[in-house]
């Protein structure tokens, strides 16, 4: 439902920069509204097209759905890491898990089957790796239990789970009602971690 809200709108607004003779406040006064549909105040503080692309740095304030104590914990986070560290690694555990979770997420979104050579094209998009897609295709092939997936689950892990999830669920442009029962579950999941 979102998706069939949200694309059109994203549509109206590229064409409105295109045909603007104020591109930069423009696109800027765009950047600041889509954050805002999210809650986000966010504010533009540098803007230049380089090559193909836009770079834009963006100074962000508290969203309206987060309470002040989460704010200070992630700012805290942000001050005490450093910005080369990579996210840790999954071990093979994890990443079995979160193989069977996203096929979980596609069984669900597919209920009259999956045809992995349509699909896999479709995942590859959203940049998994080779060792992942063939995770997620093995565990295509044997029902999954959300309860099962869930039980246990590292908040860490439903976090990682959860953001890539997502990207499946929408790859239709919709969320199904069974998609949105996982989602809501990887959530509540990541939520009681902190």
């Amino acid at each position: 439902m979102l998706t069939q809200i949200v694309r059109p709108m994203v549509r109206t607004q590229i064409r409105l920069l295109a045909n603007s003779q104020a591109t930069y406040a423009t696109l800027v006064k765009t950047i600041s509204q889509w954050l805002g549909f999210l809650g986000v105040q966010a504010n533009v503080t540098q803007l230049q097209a380089n090559s193909r692309q836009i770079q834009l740095s963006l100074t962000v304030g508290r969203p309206e759905s987060c309470d002040e104590d989460d704010w200070q914990k992630i700012l805290d986070n942000l001050n005490q890491s450093n910005a080369e560290q990579a996210v840790p690694a999954l071990t093979p555990q994890q990443e079995r898990k979160l193989q069977r979770l996203l096929a979980y997420i596609i069984q669900v979104g597919n209920p009259n089957g999956v045809n992995w050579d349509i699909l896999a094209p479709q995942l590859q998009t959203l940049a998994f790796s080779e060792e992942t897609l063939g995770g997620i295709r093995a565990a295509l092939k044997v029902p999954q239990s959300l309860e099962q997936l869930t039980e246990g689950l590292d908040p860490d892990i439903a976090a990682v789970v959860l953001s890539k999830a997502v990207g499946i669920a929408l790859l239709d442009r919709q969320v199904n009602e069974g998609e949105d029962q996982a989602l809501s579950v990887l959530l509540e999941t990541m939520k009681h971690g902190t």
